[in-house]
């Protein structure tokens, strides 16, 4: 009989049992769907390259989309990865049974590979107490060791750890002794926190694709193949994710915070097809104005450009907001019904504005949008002289010397505006600015605020360079971890820190870290190597 026409039990104990039924089946299907989703793709790479082998180089787009199948295969495997971690963790936490599917994965952990006998390795031996644990001889005497391989990655060479654990008899008791086995980011796992960095590091970072560092592993005679590196990664996912929303918690406590989004084309897999999602990403730095308040970058991913996400990544936030002209920001801008004033004040990004009259001076070398270029100049060679000073001595100088000059600005745009073309690109640029002149002005009412939105144009930048190398995304859980880990790696950047470096230090640490102490990990809060 169908589930869907089932009759609802009316007691409510077995309505709450029945729910719970429907939740374990939904789960169960879902991983299933994930699987098979997973399964058809990796037969549609196989495909592609039987029929390159088949009909020979002949064709440049059948090897793009090999390349590409490789990327939406990395992305599929990672998120598998990442749900296995996650259900992991939460029956962990409720002492629950495994599933089949993580019974499954163990026993593949379990499985290891032998590690290349050509890498050098490294013993690190953990030598008990000298005291016996059960009642406290000192007589004791080796009777056997366990070894576990881990493999780690030192920049330009793979080598072996051999962790030793001797196992010591005690000769008044016969109680055995050992250490045990340090914490691996990954229970029972291959990899070391250094080689885990560096597949993160290299794929978000340097923007190499999972299958082009399986490629450079094996020149190195380390056979890693795409799918081990991809469960890699999702496991590093799951365990990072307190971390980011940490920082974007910190983030999101600022009240003057800069905003942005870019396009990220994404595979809807099973279907072939891309749609075009979005990175957006929201920005805390107040350096400008010499607070000691750590500078930090979330990111989020979205599937469309809704003013939904907007609120999604904006949440719990109030004060200005740094932005260009999307609509989807306009609705932080209204009263709010509980307290009648707005949540955000606008502030117009005025690089944006001159970028526009740059464009058109450059394409038609219009003397008026030179005139304007020139009038602009003087209002960022003001604000690189107050950099790093106080709040109120920049609201000063900008009372004094900017407020004057935008005044002078808004006449000669409107002068320029009724001496051009009204369909010309020029006024366009011009009209975008007059419109919202308010906006624009803001920046000189409070020595907090910037003449512009360029922190958050630099946190999309490197996103944009990666684009070109990955083409499109795999999946929108591939865009999910590219938001995570854009978040951890680049926050450590912005407070001067080497991400990898940075990365490691908390991938060797965040299994075995209180969740509840997860501030401790933030970046500004540890010590590494600066960048």
């Amino acid at each position: 009989m169908s589930i869907a026409a089932a009759k609802l039990p009316e007691n409510i104990d077995e309505l709450r049992a029945f729910a719970l039924s429907l939740q374990t089946g939904y789960a169960v299907l879902e991983d299933e769907l994930y699987a098979k989703t997973l399964h058809i793709e990796k037969l549609k790479a196989q495909l592609a390259v039987l029929k390159r082998a088949r009909f020979g180089r002949s064709s440049e787009k059948l090897d793009r989309d090999i390349e590409q199948m490789e990327l939406t295969l990395g992305d599929l495997e990672e998120g598998q990865a990442q749900r296995l971690a996650k259900r992991e963790q939460q029956a962990d936490a409720a002492a629950e049974p495994r599933t089949k599917a993580e019974v499954r994965q163990q026993r593949a952990e379990k499985s290891r590979r032998e590690l290349p006998a050509h890498l050098p390795r490294e013993t690190v031996e953990h030598k008990p107490d000298c005291l016996c644990l059960k009642c406290g001889g000192s007589r004791l005497r080796q009777i056997g060791v366990d070894k576990r391989e881990v493999l780690e990655y030192v920049p330009s060479h793979f080598k072996v750890i051999v962790h030793e654990r001797p196992k010591m008899a005690c000769k008044d008791c016969e109680s055995i002794t050992q250490q045990p086995m340090p914490s691996l980011p990954i229970v029972k796992g291959l990899p070391g926190p250094a080689l885990l960095t560096h597949v993160i590091v290299s794929k978000y970072c340097d923007h190499l694709p999972l299958y082009r560092q399986s490629a450079i592993y094996a020149r190195e005679g380390v056979e890693l193949d795409r799918s081990m590196l991809a469960e890699w990664v999702g496991h590093m996912a799951a365990l990072l994710t307190p971390l980011a929303e940490a920082i974007g918690k910190h983030v999101r406590a600022c009240e003057t915070i800069h905003a942005d989004d870019t396009p990220l084309p994404v595979l809807d897999p099973g279907r072939g097809k891309t749609k075009t999602a979005r990175l957006w990403v929201a920005l805390r730095d107040e350096s400008g104005w010499g607070s000691p308040t750590p500078p930090a970058a979330f990111y989020r991913y979205s599937e469309d450009r809704t003013k939904e996400q907007v609120t999604a990544l904006l949440e719990g936030c109030q004060g200005y907001l740094h932005v260009d002209a999307y609509s989807g920001f306009k609705q932080l801008y209204l009263p709010d019904p509980r307290t009648g004033r707005p949540r955000f004040m606008e502030v117009a990004c005025w690089a944006h504005a001159r970028r526009k009259i740059y464009d058109v001076h450059v394409a038609t070398g219009s003397p008026a949008a030179l005139d304007l270029l020139q009038r602009i100049s003087p209002l960022f060679d003001l604000e690189r002289e107050i950099k790093g000073k106080s709040p109120d001595e920049r609201l000063h100088a900008r009372r004094e010397q900017a407020a004057p000059m935008l005044e002078e600005l808004k006449i000669a745009y409107e002068a320029t505006l009724n001496k051009i073309s009204g369909k010309s690109t020029l006024a366009e640029a011009l009209r975008y600015a007059l419109s919202r002149w308010p906006s624009f002005t803001r920046y000189t009412t409070d020595g907090r605020l910037e003449i512009c939105n360029n922190a958050a144009e630099r946190a999309i930048r490197p996103l944009t360079l990666g684009r070109k190398n990955w083409l499109f995304a795999g999946s929108d859980t591939g865009g999910e971890r590219a938001a995570l880990m854009y978040t951890i790696l680049q926050t450590a950047k912005m407070n001067g820190l080497n991400p990898e470096a940075y990365l490691c230090d908390i991938i060797s640490r965040i299994a075995d870290h209180p969740i509840n102490k997860i501030d401790q990990l933030l970046p500004w809060n540890v010590t590494v190597k600066p960048a």
